[in-house]
């Protein structure tokens, strides 16, 4: 990828993550190209809603990435995982997602807006899109996810 390409990132959330979208999406929007899947209100949304349209983003190749948030961030991960080429980590510190990405090559990043901070989403965020997946023997194991 060239130096002058910045990454694109499918983002969403259900009403228990809107305000972490928001302030995530305002948040990278000097860094990253974005497209914001919703929800757009705190009104009581269902996540299969707004995680299918970003992993179908991420899995046809539009986007590089996906960050999705709920309360709990398992509903988004769950659902997410669904998509065949999609590698959904839910992550509640920067160790797991750095790891979800060195070793793991996940390709969208689950956030559980009720357990985390918003500057330990940010962090998260930060690490997920900065950090290189390892290849090597974990390509191996990556390869062998898909069924």
């Amino acid at each position: 990828m060239s130096e002058n390409k910045k990454l694109k990132i499918a983002i969403g959330a259900d009403h228990a993550g809107f305000e972490y979208k928001e302030m995530l999406r305002d948040y990278l929007a000097s860094n990253y190209e974005l497209k914001d899947f919703g929800t757009y209100s705190a009104e009581s949304a269902d996540y299969p809603d707004f995680a299918h349209p970003v992993s179908l983003a991420v899995e046809s190749g539009e986007f590089d990435f996906g960050v999705l948030v709920c309360g709990s961030g398992q509903g988004v991960a769950i659902t997410a995982n669904k998509h065949q080429h999609i590698r959904a980590a839910l992550c509640w510190n920067v160790d797991v997602a750095r790891l979800s990405r060195q070793h793991n090559n996940a390709n969208v990043l689950c956030i559980p807006s009720r357990f985390v901070t918003e500057d330990l989403s940010k962090e998260m965020t930060d690490v997920f899109l900065a950090t290189d997946f390892e290849g090597g023997r974990h390509a191996r194991r990556v390869d062998k996810i898909e069924c």
